[in-house]
């Protein structure tokens, strides 16, 4: 595995396209049973505080696969298709 492909590089690069959004990345500190086996993020806006996904099924139930590919499937203006 390459730096480029560690784990490290992989959440700073999508941690950059979720600051481009206005949103914040965040990482399950204590993470549950659930969150280790799948997940261990959300994003949040920091105007509302309001979760914009990653809390589906319980917190922190996103991993940065799942983040990138949601994302990928906003237009423009920051809205899911």
């Amino acid at each position: 595995m390459s730096r480029r492909d560690s784990l490290a590089a992989v959440e700073r690069r999508i941690r950059r396209l979720v600051v481009r959004r206005g949103w914040h990345m965040m990482k399950a500190e204590k993470p549950d049973k659930r969150v280790l086996a799948h997940g261990g993020y959300m994003l949040r806006d920091p105007e509302t505080h309001a979760i914009v996904f990653g809390d589906k099924d319980y917190p922190y139930c996103a991993d940065l696969d799942d983040i990138e590919a949601f994302l990928d499937s906003l237009d423009g203006d920051g809205e899911a298709d």
